[in-house]
C-alpha cells in the first residue's frame, strides 16, 4: 500500500524522501519539536500538533485531573515549534489542532491555524472582550532560539528524550495502520458489491 500525506512515518528519512511522489507531503501530524523540524527540513507546507493528546498524556504520566495552563504542555509545545519556525523563517504552517479548553486555544492566539471544535468555537463566541495575540513572528524573531542541525541521530535522541512523544508515534502508526486495513476491507467489500459489466 502507498502511504498517504497522513501515513508517512514521523521521522526524518521519510520526511527527507517522502515516498508519495517526489514533491514533499503537504502535512504531517506532530507532537514535538524533533519531528517538527524534520518536517519544516523537508519542507512540508503544514504541521499540526495536537495540544490535547500531549495534554492527555502528561494529565494521564502524572495521574492529575487537570494540568494548569501556564504549565500545559501541550500548549508549550506549539508555542516551541511556532516561535522556532519563525524565528528561523521556514514557511511550515502550524495549526494547533484537538484541543481540550479554550484556555488551550486562546493561550495559541496568533498561531498560523487553529482548528477548533463547535463547543470550543460556541464557549469562546461567549467570552467577554477581545482575545489577545500570544504568538507572533515579530516576537519570535527577538527571541534567542538556536537554529538546529537534525540529522537521523539527533532526531531520535532528542524523540527519545521524549517519553510522550515515543508513546504517541508508536499508538499512532498502530492506529493508522489499523484503521488502513480497516478501509482496504471496506473498499474491497463495497468493489464486490458492483456488478460487473
Amino acid at each position: 500500500m502507498t502511504p498517504t500525506e497522513n501515513q508517512i512515518e514521523r521521522t526524518p528519512r521519510p520526511a527527507r524522501a517522502p515516498a508519495v511522489d517526489s514533491d514533499p507531503p503537504k502535512s504531517c501530524g506532530t507532537t514535538i519539536v524533533a519531528q517538527a523540524i524534520a518536517c519544516a527540513d523537508a519542507g512540508v507546507t503544514l504541521i499540526s500538533p495536537f495540544v490535547g493528546r500531549i495534554y492527555d498524556w502528561h494529565k494521564q504520566a502524572r495521574k492529575v485531573d487537570d494540568i494548569p495552563l501556564e504549565e500545559d504542555p501541550g500548549v508549550a509545545s506549539v508555542t516551541r515549534i511556532y516561535n522556532y519556525y519563525k524565528k528561523h523563517g521556514y514557511q511550515t504552517q502550524v495549526m494547533g489542532a484537538s484541543f481540550r479548553k479554550a484556555g488551550q486555544i486562546v493561550a495559541l492566539a496568533g498561531c498560523d491555524l487553529l482548528t477548533i471544535a463547535p463547543d470550543l468555537l460556541d464557549k469562546l463566541s461567549q467570552a467577554e472582550g477581545e482575545i489577545p495575540r500570544r504568538l507572533s513572528p515579530e516576537d519570535a524573531k527577538k527571541q534567542n532560539i538556536a537554529r538546529i542541525d537534525l540529522d537521523e541521530k539527533s532526531f531520535r535522541w532528542m524523540h527519545n528524550e521524549d517519553a510522550m512523544a515515543t508513546d504517541k508515534l508508536a499508538e499512532g502508526i498502530r492506529r493508522f495502520d489499523a484503521d488502513a486495513r480497516k478501509l482496504e476491507k471496506l473498499i474491497t467489500s463495497l468493489a464486490a458489491a458492483v456488478p460487473a459489466k
